[in-house]
């Protein structure tokens, strides 16, 4: 009888195991959104306390200039931001490109609150379409920038003080990113400085012209004589700030935020005490000396007078204290920044050696400064040459004084001399460019020295003064006697304060000749001249923080290897380009030439052989153009060819880096199976 097989169905799994695991996962889950979201907001908050830049150029740390004015802030401040950060999302990519910019300026503001200890306060705001927000940002005289019909796009920053002084930057205009930190501190401390800041003027120089009433002035039109006017840089620094004539025999200065000392000659030694008091003290000065100033000529002397009386200017006795010196008869030249020019009106323009017109792309002015970062073109006419001395060590220490270029020629720049200034008053452009002889560092024509200074008379000075006498006594007074006796004067023996001194070894460069020239509606600046020395005085009329605050450096990694096959291929091609660049301003000087003939005979219009001069140089000139275009074109193509190896190297390197890392893995992983099946078969 076959058994009977009983089989029990299996048995049901409750759901609670299932439910459990799932509701676990979930919680698990929920647990670390919320760990996630509290260290977050954990990291924010000790965040701001605990900063660390890591930055290479540490573009998120204030300078020192900046945290010392920050700190002697007597009064709260109001800084708003403006951002059209919604109008922004909806502009061109032009626009967008503010939002890293943006994120940066308010994380520096931000820095500006922690240090300020309270004293600072930021409120950033984001205009809306007619909103009260957007109506203030215009009154604040903000720039608008149109996107839409309604939406509008504003980036500035506006800085109030309790007392309602208001200061407003605009725009952030990305040409400043390097000197944001100093736009935002020169308007925190111009702001809480309500006073007018006053300049002096110590020349030797009309540069003040004839200070006379109307009265005077109508006389004197009446006797056929007009007043001479004062130089155009002094009219547009009379816009801004208060200036006053300062005498050069005053024994002391005062009244005086900035000295601006132009062509000083022969200056007495109480003068020469006076200034380096006022700077000790804390003054500011700029001082523009020159070996041969021609804004100095006298065109109504003879030419025997003119050879015996000096057009050169020199303040060695405080320029050796603060560590630099100017050579006599001794100028700046570099070939490739000679100018042309008219020596006399018979000659066709011809290169001077001491004609120099300073430009970024030969790297003459100092990018990290904000006096000339700027700065597209300036024109100097003979200027002299500022040495360091050998021995400054012994006179102001390193720790002491610091010796910033900011106007320089180029590598190719030299010094040279002359042996008489009869050579100037007679000027051969041609021999003074045979004499000239190449060099291999730049020459440095502009210094901004600052530090603790010492006095150049430690030991003070004796003047004269009226002897006192006892009107007393009976005595009878010899009249042959002398009434004059010597007094010793002394001073500060060393500043108690940063010390900040501007030098330019040239004068010609602020005159009217260099800085403007004439027009139908009046005097119309020429280059960047003028605005050299307005920003010098911009800068120096700030506190002495302020002219120490540096700049915040590239806010773009440079690219160190594209560079190289730039300049690489540059090298290459640099002297086929300097070669036809010489042909080409030869054909024009040609050019010149035969136009300015072609004025004088009229006779000859059309047909003529000044015409026909004329097209064949012209004719060179274009071919000479097509063999630079050349030139060039074969420097693009060395360019893109190294870039195309480059770029293919590094397509190549990633897939590469990979797969070896693949192959390593796998052989790792190979080699641990081997190992384990080896150990489990012995087991």
């Amino acid at each position: 009888m076959a058994k009977k097989q009983q089989i029990s169905a299996p048995a049901k799994r409750g759901p609670s195991k299932g439910v459990n695991r799932t509701i676990r996962a979930i919680i698990g889950a929920i647990l670390v959104l919320v760990i996630t979201f509290s260290a977050i907001s954990i990291s924010q908050n000790v965040g701001k306390v605990l900063k660390v830049d890591i930055t290479d150029q540490r573009l998120y740390t204030l300078s020192d200039g900046t945290k010392a004015i920050l700190a002697k802030l007597h009064q709260p401040i109001k800084a708003r931001l403006y951002y059209a950060k919604t109008a922004a999302l909806k502009g061109p990519d032009q626009i967008q490109f503010f939002n890293n910019y943006y994120q940066f300026v308010r994380a520096l503001l931000e820095e500006y609150v922690a240090a300020s200890k309270g004293m600072v306060e930021l409120e950033v705001i984001d205009p809306r379409p007619f909103s009260d927000d957007e109506a203030q940002a215009m009154r604040y005289g903000l720039k608008r920038f149109p996107i839409t019909q309604e939406e509008s796009f504003f980036f500035g920053l506006v800085v109030q003080t309790q007392f309602g002084v208001e200061k407003a930057m605009p725009f952030f205009s990305p040409n400043r990113q390097n000197f944001v930190e100093y736009d935002i501190s020169y308007m925190i401390d111009t702001a809480v400085t309500r006073q007018k800041k006053r300049v002096g003027i110590m020349s030797s120089l009309p540069v003040m012209g004839d200070d006379v009433s109307g009265y005077m002035a109508e006389m004197m039109m009446r006797q056929g004589q007009r007043p001479k006017p004062a130089w155009t840089f002094v009219e547009q620094l009379r816009r801004k700030y208060e200036v006053k004539e300062v005498a050069t025999d005053v024994n002391d200065i005062q009244d005086v935020d900035i000295l601006l000392v132009i062509h000083p000659k022969d200056l007495p030694e109480g003068t020469l005490f006076a200034i380096d008091q006022f700077v000790l003290k804390g003054g500011k000065m700029i001082v523009c000396v020159d070996p041969h100033c021609f804004a100095d000529r006298a065109e109504q002397m003879p030419m025997q007078m003119r050879m015996q009386r000096s057009q050169s200017s020199q303040l060695n006795a405080l320029l050796g204290t603060w560590g630099l010196e100017m050579p006599a008869n001794t100028f700046a030249g570099d070939r490739s920044l000679a100018m042309m020019a008219n020596i006399t009106r018979d000659q066709r323009p011809e290169r001077v050696i001491g004609y120099l017109n300073l430009t970024p792309e030969g790297k003459c002015f100092d990018t990290d400064n904000v006096i000339t970062a700027e700065l597209n073109q300036v024109r100097i006419l003979f200027s002299g040459v500022l040495q360091e001395v050998e021995d400054s060590n012994e006179v102001q220490s390193d720790a002491q004084i610091e010796r910033i270029p900011l106007l320089m020629t180029t590598s190719r720049g030299n010094s040279w001399s002359i042996s008489s200034p009869f050579e100037l008053m007679m000027l051969n452009a041609q021999s003074l460019m045979r004499k000239f002889v190449d060099g291999i560092k730049p020459v440095t024509m502009g210094y901004l020295i600052t530090g603790r200074f010492k006095s150049s008379f430690p030991d003070g000075i004796e003047i004269e003064v009226e002897s006192s006498e006892d009107e007393s006594s009976d005595e009878p007074k010899d009249p042959n006697e002398d009434k004059k006796t010597k007094k010793l004067i002394t001073g500060l023996k060393e500043a108690e304060q940063n010390c900040a001194v501007v030098v330019f070894a040239d004068v010609d460069f602020i005159s009217d000749g260099l800085a403007y020239q004439d027009s139908f509606f009046g005097k119309l600046v020429v280059g960047d001249n003028s605005a050299l020395m307005l920003n010098t005085i911009d800068d120096l009329s700030g506190s002495s923080d302020l002219v120490s605050i540096r700049s915040r450096g590239n806010f773009k990694r440079p690219f160190v290897v594209v560079d190289e096959i730039k300049r690489q291929a540059e090298a290459e091609t640099a002297e086929e380009v300097a070669k036809v660049n010489a042909q080409i301003a030869g054909f024009q000087s040609e050019l010149q030439y035969i136009l300015a003939s072609a004025k004088e005979g009229e006779e000859e219009v059309i047909g003529s052989t000044i015409l026909q001069k004329k097209k064949s140089v012209e004719l060179k000139i274009h071919q000479a153009q097509r063999q630079l275009n050349e030139v060039k074109l074969k420097r693009r193509e060395r360019i893109e060819h190294l870039g195309n190896r480059l770029r293919q190297a590094n397509m190549l390197g990633a897939p590469t880096v990979i797969l070896v890392i693949a192959v390593a893995l796998g052989v790792r992983r190979g080699a641990r199976k081997r190992h384990y099946i080896s150990h489990a078969s012995d087991a």
